[in-house]
């Protein structure tokens, strides 16, 4: 599932590759001759569906998908708020279902930085071979010549792949994405669990007392915030203090199921109702650096994303 989310970008349409992968080996089943291990081959399968996924998005004209924070630059809390179809975003994934459950901690470490977000955003910009390539090495650390067995090429096309796939991350917009990510896991890796619980556990109780102040202090000074499926994203305390403050108001009462997605803390956020219950708003990925928050991504397509996480569809009414 991790694999077909970091080459697609989208939690259905990872499930939809994943199913289809199964499908397919399931039908060649009597043509696994045991060369490689079980888990290589299904790997394989599940490559070359996606290539075939991809390949039929530019058939369609399909835009990659991406984050608002690559469409432009940072807005106003005046601005209107303008809607892209859900096929233009990048999604957020489930840590569970995107981590096996046998993987050693380091494995584990290295699986959770290749799902954050501003990585698998800058996979997007890759053509779909490159991606491939570089996932196949780089993430499960196959050799040249396993990859280009798998993709019915030849090594030195595969080590020509990898090298212009490095060369566009590294030289394109995308880079600085690239960039943040690593920062943000050195500084992560400075911050031991019990402070990123804390962090997250603070953020949760001022947003429930909606106590601004005690949120802002809690954002880098450049935080961002953004809301797919609006293009429409915030930069700086100062604009993130006047949304809150201003538009963002509707979020008070709001309650929070913590989760895990992309490797990083994550939210179900629940708007109150009339009726007292609380309903589902958004799916919150927060990112940090060091013990300040620098990015918060409310993901509003929860008729698509809560039942992924195993989210309830309501919560009752607090009790006083």
């Amino acid at each position: 599932m991790g694999h077909c989310y970091r080459m697609l970008g989208s939690v259905v349409d990872a499930d939809d590759a994943v199913q289809d992968t199964m499908v397919r080996a399931w039908k060649s089943l009597d043509r696994f001759d045991g060369r490689s291990s079980l888990r290589t081959w299904l790997y394989r399968i599940a490559t070359n569906v996606c290539l075939d996924a991809l390949e039929a998005r530019a058939r369609r004209r399909e835009l990659e998908r991406v984050r608002p924070t690559e469409l432009g630059p940072a807005g106003s809390v005046q601005d209107a708020l303008q809607a892209q179809p859900r096929e233009r975003w990048l999604e957020p994934i489930s840590d569970a279902r995107a981590i096996p459950l046998d993987a050693d901690p380091a494995e584990r470490a290295m699986l959770r930085q290749s799902i954050r977000l501003a990585f698998v955003a800058a996979l997007q910009h890759l053509p779909p071979r490159q991606r491939a390539v570089l996932l196949l090495t780089e993430v499960l650390g196959w050799s040249a010549a396993e990859v280009a067995d798998s993709l019915e090429t030849t090594v030195a096309a595969v080590n020509s792949a990898l090298q212009r796939a490095r060369l566009t991350l590294a030289s394109s917009q995308s880079s600085t994405a690239v960039a943040a990510a690593d920062e943000a896991a050195v500084n992560a890796a400075a911050v031991n669990d019990a402070s990123l619980v804390a962090l997250l556990e603070r953020y949760v109780a001022a947003f429930e007392r909606y106590d601004v102040d005690a949120l802002v202090a809690l954002m880098h000074e450049d935080a961002t915030l953004s809301m797919p499926p609006y293009t429409l994203w915030l930069q700086g305390t100062a604009a993130l203090r006047a949304w809150l403050l201003g538009r963002g108001q509707c979020c008070r009462g709001s309650r929070f199921v913590p989760v895990a997605a992309c490797g990083v803390p994550a939210l179900g956020h629940y708007h109150r109702a009339e009726d007292g219950k609380h309903r589902p708003w958004s799916l919150l990925v927060l990112e940090a650096a060091g013990e300040r928050l620098t990015s918060m991504t409310f993901f509003l397509d929860v008729e698509t994303l809560f039942p992924h996480f195993g989210l309830p569809a309501e919560l009752s009414p607090a009790v006083p």
